[in-house]
């Protein structure tokens, strides 16, 4: 039932997954689902980069260099943190938005509407038994060095999958009444 897949959802970090690979039917599956999201005038601005295999030990390459080149005061355990987690994962897909040209709706909206794709993602993942973890770094404005992107074309951040063993722990939210006020 959708409601449990919804109260089942949890980020599933990179150090969690198990090194198992994820099949391109599944990541297809998923894709799929983000393609389904809402869309203010049917912009569908979500675009996505898969990096399965050694791409994805380059993507931590890049990130960790890049920080090393731009942070005024870098830390080694984050150096090595942005080096590991692209190839802990069964696949990295990296999350952007291509901006309407037209600008027909504002770009909040457009952001909304990659944001709703990728919830959509994360409970596929769920649904699949697939762990997931969306990260957004201050370095993905660095991203076009990587991999071309298109003009008004922007990275939201990096959707990473894994296989995990053992269970994921139970999350509590503060009840929707302390946040409700009906009129």
């Amino acid at each position: 039932m959708i409601f449990d897949v919804i109260r089942n959802r949890r980020s599933v970090f990179p150090v969690q997954y198990n090194g198992k690979s994820i099949a391109k039917t599944d990541i297809e599956k998923v894709l799929e689902a983000a393609n389904w999201a809402p869309t203010h005038k049917k912009t569908e601005p979500w675009r996505f980069r898969v990096m399965q295999g050694e791409i994805q030990e380059k993507l931590g390459l890049f990130l960790s260099l890049k920080y090393l080149e731009t942070d005024p005061s870098p830390k080694e355990f984050k150096a090595k943190k942005l080096i590991e987690n692209p190839k802990l994962a069964g696949a990295v897909i990296a999350i952007c938005m291509q901006r309407d040209p037209m600008k027909s709706v504002p770009e909040w909206e457009e952001i909304a509407a990659v944001a709703m794709a990728v919830q959509n993602m994360w409970l596929a993942c769920t649904e699949l038994g697939i762990g997931a973890y969306w990260s957004s770094p201050g370095l993905i404005k660095h991203m076009g060095e990587f991999f071309d992107m298109n003009e008004n074309e922007a990275c939201l951040g990096f959707f990473y999958m894994g296989h995990y063993d053992g269970e994921i722990p139970d999350s509590a939210r503060t009840p929707i009444e302390n946040k409700t006020v009906w009129l």
